[in-house]
């Protein structure tokens, strides 16, 4: 099909009804992910007013992307084994189990198992979104398609803290969780009696093994880390953070002999490759951002006096940050990728430095400001970073790379919360939530940031002016 006559889609091609059903179907996946990250956020401290656990907080996004991850490397293969309506089904009541152990916590360990078979949920849900949008829809569609659901995680950044801010102010943190859980049991529903399962024929199957063991080795690696943080010992911590760095390393290791069932490609951390390079990039960068929306809440909260609505919308800036500047620099032609990527991560970087001087000394526009530049670097750079990943990765590694770049945004994520659990309790978060305690903690989570912040700047200009042509640039 011939481009002119795809870019003449009209929308109302969506709203006929079997395109409009599947479509509300994807989207409501969608939002599930995308406004549950924000309104835990904005929950996060009436949760620890309630319950306890303020050392425990890293945990509560380690976990959610550590189950993540685990579903967004089995969605797709569950879907070509057992077709769409299983396994969809199925993470829609994880995300509902979790979001019912998370309401009814007593304790902050309860909530943390409850987060961590949400994420379990989550990341199954929007992994076969995408796979759906390609079953469900004709290829002419498929921009309308994704543009629709790039709008809604937009919308999520204005609602989630909204809605997190509501149940706040008027209500109970547990109403947040019951809401959600409400809305993926009836996902869960709507999936099970839809008449479409969208399963591909039996020939049609690719000779796929399940990574139980790197997934494995990868938890450990996640695990470990946080538990470094729980207790401050000058022995435990070091020991317990090399033995997750090994763990990682393990991982690494055991995809690199996968085979074609690699969920990475080849030499995933050499930066000698665009490819090394770019992932490099997204680990550190994605474990530098990763305080202001664990700790920004409780920080802007007790620092500040502001309700817990307000710090909601500071932390959501980044997010609306991203959308905006993504949806500005869409049309970018090809030839200023290195400058806009370099640009971008330039951004991201500098929020960090930024946002050590905002969040202890204020005002909140400030923090709102660098919140934005830092999910606006993001928007920036991210679309010119898959593209330019694609056209220099190596032959039979494109869509390889394609989907490795977001599973390492989320390990960067999930270690970044453990190491700067450990950094917020050595700070005092772990022995009081009074003004004196948080300016240190806040001080000292972002200061640790700078240097993976400066690594993953350095990788970025790599990344973007590295010789495609030159020896071993597009070597597998």
């Amino acid at each position: 099909m011939g481009k002119h006559e795809t870019d003449s889609v009209p929308w109302r091609a969506l709203l006929v009804r079997t395109h409009a059903s599947a479509l509300a179907l994807v989207c409501l996946g969608i939002w599930l992910h995308a406004a549950d990250e924000l309104v835990i956020a904005t929950m996060m401290p009436a949760i620890v007013a309630d319950i306890g656990g303020a050392g425990l907080i890293a945990w509560t996004l380690a976990f959610y992307e550590l189950g993540s991850i685990i579903a967004g490397a089995t969605a797709a293969l569950l879907a070509l084994r057992f077709g769409l309506r299983m396994p969809m089904t199925v993470s829609a009541l994880a995300f509902a189990v979790g979001c019912t152990l998370a309401a009814l916590a007593p304790s902050m360990p309860v909530l943390l198992a409850g987060r961590l078979v949400q994420g379990l949920g989550s990341g199954g849900l929007v992994a076969l979104a995408f796979v759906a949008v390609g079953l469900f829809f004709p290829l002419r569609l498929t921009a309308r398609v994704m543009a629709a659901m790039s709008a809604l995680w937009g919308l999520s950044s204005f609602l989630g803290p909204l809605i997190g801010g509501l149940f706040v102010e008027y209500g109970s943190w547990r109403g947040g969780f019951w809401f959600f859980a409400l809305q993926a049991a009836g996902l869960a529903l709507w999936i099970a009696t839809r008449r479409d399962g969208g399963r591909p024929d039996e020939a049609s199957l690719p000779a796929m093994g399940f990574p139980g063991l790197r997934l494995l080795a990868l938890a450990a690696a996640v695990v470990l880390v946080a538990l470094a943080g729980t207790d401050i010992d000058l022995l435990q911590v070091p020991l317990l953070v090399a033995a997750g760095l090994l763990c990682l390393a393990l991982f690494v290791w055991l995809d690199g002999r996968a085979g074609e069932d690699r969920l990475l490609p080849r030499a995933p951390a050499a930066v000698t490759r665009p490819t090394g390079a770019a992932l490099v990039m997204v680990f550190c960068m994605s474990a530098a951002t990763i305080p202001l929306a664990i700790y920004g809440p409780l920080l802007i909260t007790s620092l500040h006096g502001s309700s817990a609505l307000t710090a909601g919308y500071i932390i959501a800036c980044s997010s609306i940050g991203w959308t905006l500047v993504a949806v500005a620099a869409s049309g970018a032609a090809e030839r200023h990728d290195p400058l806009l990527i370099v640009a971008g991560m330039g951004l991201t970087a500098a929020s960090v430095l930024g946002l050590l001087y905002a969040i202890p000394n204020g005002p909140l526009w400030l923090i709102a400001l660098f919140a934005a530049i830092e999910g606006g670097g993001f928007g920036l750079a991210w679309t010119f970073i898959l593209r330019r990943a694609r056209r220099l990765a190596a032959p039979g590694e494109i869509e390889r790379v394609a989907g490795a770049i977001p599973t390492v945004q989320r390990i960067g994520y999930a270690l970044g919360a453990a190491l700067i659990g450990i950094v917020a309790n050595a700070a005092g978060l772990a022995d009081g939530e009074g003004a004196a305690v948080t300016a240190g903690v806040s001080s000292a989570i972002f200061l640790a940031c700078l240097p993976l912040a400066a690594l993953g700047l350095l990788a970025a200009v790599r990344f973007a002016f590295i010789d495609a042509e030159s020896p071993g640039a597009r070597s597998s």
